[in-house]
């Protein structure tokens, strides 16, 4: 009785590989850290952080709570899908806002409509204190911008929460060393190397449900600054702006005074995957008001705490 072997050898794409790293670190962290916690906004790069700690974890329960640092000036759209999507999952989701910073005096704002982005440091170092998580996991990527690029994997954060680019540990062979002194902690970025289009990729193929702002809809805009700004009651249009009705989407949500949706008739991700294959903008650069100041301004940001 003759016995068959087969020769047919399994090609692992692109997707494949990036997923199976995403895997492996956040196992490590699982595996090396006491309190990890993985943030979750409802938005496209968390989303898929969710689908990747499925793989990684299910049946069991994550190892990890998910955490949002909320200003409260959010999409509404945003929120409604965050809080569906933690309760479809059964996982425990720990949401502080910005306005508890504000009423015990730790934020204080120039004026009451002044952007809150900028300001969520100050909660979620409280929030990782309060809390007392070693690991912070986020879905940032190195192609995001210039500042996010100079970022390890395992990133290092003082007893202050301060980032340093010059005091970072190496990370080679994949070897991770994700030891801290109390007060210390990790930041931590499974899908740092995957790019845009890797992920409008893996939500294609993973058949993925997002928020209805990341596809084509119709919505009032004025132009500013050369960004559609949105108009809703936190973003009016100043003397001599005009809004006009656009078809639009939104490449990254968050803060509503700072993000901007593009022109676009993308209704599904593959028309989306074919927008972004040619635009030669980065989706911040495109979308976030808070990034148009200086080319210093994640930078500066992150190294007073911002993820």
């Amino acid at each position: 009785m003759s016995t068959q072997v087969s020769t047919q050898k399994h090609t692992m794409s692109h997707l494949d590989w990036l997923e199976a790293e995403a895997i492996y670190i956040m196992r490590e962290v699982a595996a090396e850290c006491a309190r990890p916690a993985m943030l979750f906004s409802g938005g496209k790069d968390s989303i898929v952080m969710l689908r990747l700690a499925e793989k990684a974890f299910r049946p069991g329960k994550f190892p990890f709570p998910l955490v949002h640092i909320d200003t409260e000036h959010n999409f509404p759209e945003v929120i409604e899908f965050r809080d569906w999507k933690a309760k479809q999952l059964g996982e425990e989701l720990i949401v502080r806002s910005l306005e508890g910073s504000i009423k015990k005096g730790t934020i204080r704002l120039p004026h009451p409509d002044a952007s809150r982005n900028a300001f969520q440091s100050v909660t979620l170092l409280e929030t990782q204190e309060e809390f007392g998580f070693d690991a912070l996991m986020g879905g940032a990527r190195r192609d995001e911008e210039k500042a996010r690029a100079k970022e390890r994997i395992f990133s290092f954060r003082d007893g202050f929460g301060q980032w340093d680019p010059k005091n970072q540990r190496p990370e080679l062979w994949d070897l991770y060393n994700t030891r801290v002194h109390p007060g210390e902690h990790m930041r931590v970025f499974p899908i740092s190397n995957w790019t845009e289009l890797d992920v409008w990729q893996y939500i294609e193929r993973e058949k993925l449900e997002l928020p209805n702002i990341y596809y084509a809809h119709e919505r009032e805009i004025i132009e500013r600054n050369g960004l559609l700004v949105p108009v809703t009651e936190m973003t009016q249009p100043k003397a001599g702006e005009t809004v006009t009705t656009r078809t639009v989407r939104f490449r990254t949500v968050g803060d509503i005074t700072c993000t901007c949706p593009v022109a676009s008739t993308a209704a599904t991700p593959a028309e989306i995957i074919t927008e972004t294959a040619v635009t030669d903008i980065t989706e911040r650069g495109a979308t976030r008001m808070d990034d148009q100041t200086s080319e210093a301004s994640m930078e500066r940001r992150k190294k007073e705490g911002y993820f």
